[in-house]
């Protein structure tokens, strides 16, 4: 079956982000006296929402749930902030997207991050133009691990799960992606989202379907 479109991940897969988002939150944290382990971040937390990173943190670590709102308003505000400074355009990523639109191929964005989040790394980075459209931890009830952001995004497009490539790099979002039922590129960093790279999935998908 032929791939049709790719839905890409956004934090470490087009945007370096993932170090931004556990700054951002550890800052806000700070406030309060609390903190996020980089080893906790890298093997428990990656990938997950805010609103949930701050419950399990109350279940675990006995935050108090009252705070769970203003710490989300700062660690967005401390993002944004992150993004204004460090979010620039990669020109192989660019190069990536364009080439892939021009060979008629429908693109998409699905984080787990909020909508805001998500529009400024996109516009900052010069790949919003790609894309058709852009799903956020917001426009679903469940975010990943749960594949409903995958889900929406593929019948968005009107297509079959394995006619859709998904680039994923962290446990929770493969683990969304597989259960979508779509076609899944792990990468290990931003590095890995290049033109070569993206085709050589596209092909192996595509055998993978016959």
């Amino acid at each position: 079956m032929k791939i049709k479109a790719i839905i890409f991940d956004m934090d470490g897969v087009l945007i370096e982000a993932k170090d931004w988002h556990y700054e951002a939150l550890n800052k806000a944290l700070g406030l309060f006296g609390y903190a996020i382990s980089r080893y906790d971040h890298l093997v428990t937390y990656d990938g997950l929402p805010t609103r949930k990173k701050l419950e399990m943190l109350s279940m675990e670590h006995n935050l108090p749930r009252a705070l769970h709102s203003f710490i989300n308003e700062m660690k967005q505000q401390y993002t944004m902030e992150i993004i204004y400074q460090k979010c620039k355009p990669i020109f192989y990523h660019e190069y990536a997207l364009s080439k892939l639109k021009a060979e008629g191929y429908r693109l998409a964005v699905a984080s787990n991050s909020v909508r805001n989040s998500v529009e400024m790394m996109m516009q900052k980075s010069n790949l919003i133009n790609y894309v058709e459209f852009l799903l956020s931890n917001q426009d679903v009830k469940n975010p990943k691990p749960h594949p409903e952001i995958y889900q929406t995004a593929i019948s968005k497009f009107g297509l079959q799960p394995k006619e859709c490539l998904i680039v994923e790099d962290n446990f929770n979002g493969i683990k969304a992606a597989k259960d979508s039922g779509g076609h899944v590129y792990q990468v290990e960093t931003i590095k890995d989202v290049n033109y070569q790279a993206l085709k050589a999935s596209i092909k192996l998908a595509e055998e993978d379907a016959i």
